[in-house]
């Protein structure tokens, strides 16, 4: 942190955040974000700091993978292009490339063009949770800042500052494996959603196999409904770069272009990365059957709130095989049918209920 604060008043052309998911990564990022387009160093309460702490700073230009990559196409159009371009206000541009280790060897030697040959006033942060996938050529331009995991207290310490309830604080942060941004989204007012789901659909697959295609069905049921729900939070997002009419002021174009961009993306994930959530919850669940009959009391388990019906070791261990299974089926091909892969998860599911 103290490196970076110093950074933002003279930066190198290009920085690598390094460090496990969860570590707080985005969150630094979006905050050198600040510092750097912040006239005053980053005072936090600026427009250009608050836009620039929810990443709509008309200078800030983030990049996300389309899909499981980072294609050529995506680094041309989305760094390179406006890279050499004048900034859509005074002052700086912010590149912010998420998930750097996903770029294709096309789109990272693209990249590397740019690394080599930096416009004035721009500054490039790259972050990855695996930096030493990226190629040499890339990390070796980069300052290089490694991020700490965070601890679970932490993140709860850091829930309560923000006024969250105790139990709920750390019942998130604990869901959240130490992620503080994803703490934050279980600690909102319907961030446990997704786990109200994963609890009915646990019990109703365990019936059989008609529990288990309608634990599917609610499954996704639930997650065109959290879909549904990012296109409201969406249009909130561009509702400052609008004029009364609901129509985009000239100067905000570019930006807001790059915004309905970036939430096209995250759309085309919502539907996947709700279902993950649903299966990590029931994966849990199931988890912490196996806790209990080991002795372990709720300070071990992963929903302390929860009392977890008995069953055996070896029974729940093989449900959360099949649960983690198909996690790893969504997370490894994008092509996949989601439904049949959550249909085939839950239909294993009656065979390992606790009897």
């Amino acid at each position: 942190m103290a490196f970076l604060a110093a950074a933002a008043v003279r930066p190198h052309h290009a920085y690598l955040l390094g460090g496990p998911e969860g570590s707080g990564k985005s969150l630094l990022a979006r905050a050198f974000a600040a510092a750097l387009l912040c006239h005053e160093g980053g005072c936090g309460t600026c427009r250009d700091c608050r836009l620039a702490m929810a990443d709509q700073h008309p200078n800030e230009f983030v990049v996300e993978p389309e899909g499981r990559d980072i294609h050529v196409d995506t680094i041309r159009t989305e760094v390179w292009q406006p890279s050499s371009r004048t900034a859509p206000e005074p002052g700086r541009k912010v590149f912010l490339i998420r998930e750097a280790d996903r770029l294709s060897p096309a789109a990272a030697d693209t990249l590397l063009k740019v690394l080599e040959e930096p416009p004035p006033e721009t500054v490039f942060v790259l972050l990855s949770a695996r930096a030493h996938e990226l190629p040499a050529t890339v990390w070796s331009r980069c300052h290089a800042v490694t991020v700490a995991a965070l601890s679970e207290a932490f993140v709860v310490e850091h829930l309560r500052a923000e006024g969250v309830e105790p139990l709920h604080a750390a019942l998130s942060a604990r869901l959240a494996g130490g992620n503080l941004g994803r703490a934050r989204r279980i600690a909102s007012e319907d961030g446990l959603a997704f786990r109200d789901t994963a609890i009915v659909a646990l019990e109703t697959a365990e019936r059989g196999a008609g529990g288990g295609l309608d634990a599917a069905s609610m499954i996704m049921e639930a997650a065109a409904a959290y879909k549904d729900g990012l296109k409201v939070r969406f249009d909130e997002e561009l509702a400052p770069f609008r004029d009364a009419r609901g129509r985009t002021e000239e100067t905000y174009r570019g930006a807001v272009k790059r915004i309905e961009m970036r939430h096209r993306r995250q759309e085309r994930r919502a539907e996947r990365d709700q279902v993950d959530r649903i299966l990590m919850a029931m994966s849990a669940l199931v988890r912490d059957r196996i806790a209990a009959a080991a002795g372990v009391g709720p300070e071990g388990a992963m929903h302390p709130d929860l009392t977890p019906a008995p069953a055996a070791v070896t029974v729940s261990a093989n449900a959360v095989a099949s649960l983690e299974r198909a996690r790893a089926d969504l997370a490894d091909d994008g092509n996949r049918n989601i439904r049949l892969v959550v249909e085939r998860a839950m239909l294993r599911l009656p065979a390992y209920a606790p009897r």
